[in-house]
């Protein structure tokens, strides 16, 4: 008798050849519940990783911070060689700021979510709250106030030099408030919810994000400041690494 190793006549071959059939059932067997574990295991590797709706948060604080540095490397230049600035970047800037920043971060998540929840925790996180809503509106004048002066395409030699103050006080502003809101204010929110809710309002976050954006605001904002980084020549982070200190 021939022995016929094809799983259709495995069975019938087993009963002639019952010590073979008695190894390659089990073999067979094992070889089909690793398939699956294989399977499964590239889909874990693929699926990316879950954004917390705190983490979501910061990121976006990074966007904004880094819309800050922008106002602040040019700071200087505005003050020595106004005509050398270049004012479409800072447009671009002001742009991505009031639509990603201050329209969405901060209109639609801050002040919608994350502010009236905080409010409970007392008289101190109120404070906090009145505060932090009065530097978003003042955020958003001194925006206004950016957008104008630098509509034209250049920077006129009579808005230098106030611009130069008011981006000195605006990033000033926003870092120590931006600050306050990763140490206290995004804590004190997270407290109010169980891990399962957290995740659901990670869900509705990434909801009006999609609503706002019709895709990834944040992949789309890091994008362009990418972008208006390299245009004024400080998209290396190398370039601002510190010196050595003095030696002692």
């Amino acid at each position: 008798m021939t022995f016929d190793p094809t799983r259709r006549n495995l069975v019938r071959n087993s009963i002639a050849w019952g010590s073979a059939a008695a190894i390659a059932l089990p073999l067979i067997g094992q070889s089909f519940a690793e398939e699956p574990k294989k399977e499964e295991s590239k889909k874990t590797v693929d699926k990316e990783p879950e954004v917390t709706a705190t983490e979501d948060l910061m990121r976006e604080h990074g966007v904004i911070r880094r819309g800050l540095l922008v106002y602040y490397e040019v700071i200087s230049q505005l003050r020595q060689q106004p005509s050398k600035v270049n004012a479409a970047a800072l447009q671009q800037t002001a742009k991505l700021f009031r639509t990603f920043g201050e329209d969405y971060h901060e209109r639609m998540l801050e002040e919608q979510h994350i502010f009236p929840m905080v409010r409970k925790h007392g008289p101190e996180f109120q404070k906090y709250v009145d505060t932090l809503t009065e530097q978003h509106n003042r955020g958003r004048e001194i925006t206004d106030y950016v957008l104008a002066v630098t509509k034209g395409g250049k920077i006129s030699s009579v808005n230098a030099k106030p611009m130069a103050s008011v981006f000195e006080s605006f990033v000033l502003m926003y870092e120590n408030h931006a600050a306050r809101e990763d140490t206290i204010v995004f804590p004190a929110w997270k407290k109010n919810f169980s891990d399962k809710q957290l995740d659901d309002i990670s869900d509705q976050f990434e909801e009006i994000e999609h609503k706002m954006f019709g895709k990834d605001g944040f992949d789309d904002a890091e994008k362009k400041i990418s972008s208006i980084e390299m245009e004024l020549g400080f998209g290396d982070l190398a370039k601002f690494t510190a010196p050595s200190p003095p030696k002692l």
